[in-house]
């Protein structure tokens, strides 16, 4: 199993972890199926009332699509298969708050989870970046979801500088893609209290909280949604190109702000 789910029946509180600690929590096809398992499961189940979701280890939440996963697409240039679009608990109309914790670095498809989060709680160590135009990709759903969550010219200035340059928790934290901040690994922790709080609440009156900000940026989402497919086709590089620049990517460290 790569999603590992455990429950507290005393909190009513839910933490859903990417297990995959050894490809940095990398989001393979069985991953996919995995979550949107855990999404519907957790709909059904009265006894959970708040969500935390992280990832396995201390070097990475998620890296988002694992490089080695081949995705089929159909012979359609009007159809276009992204597996990441349904990994998030709104896709899957789950309502219920979902807070994430995040440990080491989270980029590129991490952030179809993290923007479907409520909040979002990291540790010291934690890094955010996204690599798409580095490797001769459009970032298209990722960029709609974190100019929602961030001033648009620090999303902007994330997503541009792809592997050159990545934000770091603090960074993070005054810019407000970050909630709160803690000490190296005690991310999860926290994020659990957060959640046992939230659980104690009446759950009709969260859940219906929840669904109200998330109304208030769905129009917007839905927009910027809608030219993504065009615009990936329109401005990513050939499969092979995109092998050959990421199989010759620049050994200089990142610049971390």
């Amino acid at each position: 199993m790569s999603v590992r789910l455990g429950t507290d029946e005393d909190t009513g509180v839910a933490v859903v972890t990417l297990d995959r600690p050894e490809r940095l929590n990398a989001i393979d096809l069985e991953t996919v199926r995995e979550l949107k398992a855990v999404w519907q499961r957790l709909r059904f189940d009265d006894d959970v009332r708040a969500v935390v979701l992280t990832g396995a280890g201390q070097r990475a939440f998620s890296t988002g699509i694992d490089r080695d996963t081949v995705v089929p697409q159909p012979g359609s240039p009007f159809m276009q298969d992204d597996p990441l679009l349904t990994v998030g608990p709104k896709a899957n109309d789950l309502w219920k708050p979902v807070v994430a914790a995040v440990e080491g670095m989270a980029c590129g498809g991490a952030f179809y989870l993290l923007g479907e989060c409520e909040f979002i709680v990291a540790g010291a160590d934690a890094v955010f970046f996204d690599p798409h135009t580095t490797y001769g990709m459009v970032s298209a759903y990722e960029s709609v979801l974190l100019a929602q969550r961030m001033p648009y010219g620090e999303a902007a200035r994330m997503m541009l500088m792809g592997t050159a340059e990545r934000i770091s928790a603090h960074r993070a934290h005054q810019v407000g893609l970050v909630s709160e901040l803690t000490g190296t690994g005690a991310a999860l922790s926290a994020a659990v209290a957060r959640a046992t709080v939230i659980a104690g609440y009446p759950p009709a009156g969260v859940q219906g909280t929840v669904r109200a900000l998330w109304s208030a940026k769905e129009a917007a989402r839905t927009a910027g949604f809608a030219q993504a497919p065009h615009l990936i086709s329109l401005g990513n590089l050939p499969n092979e190109d995109q092998t050959r620049l990421f199989a010759t990517r620049s050994a200089t460290r990142p610049h971390i702000r």
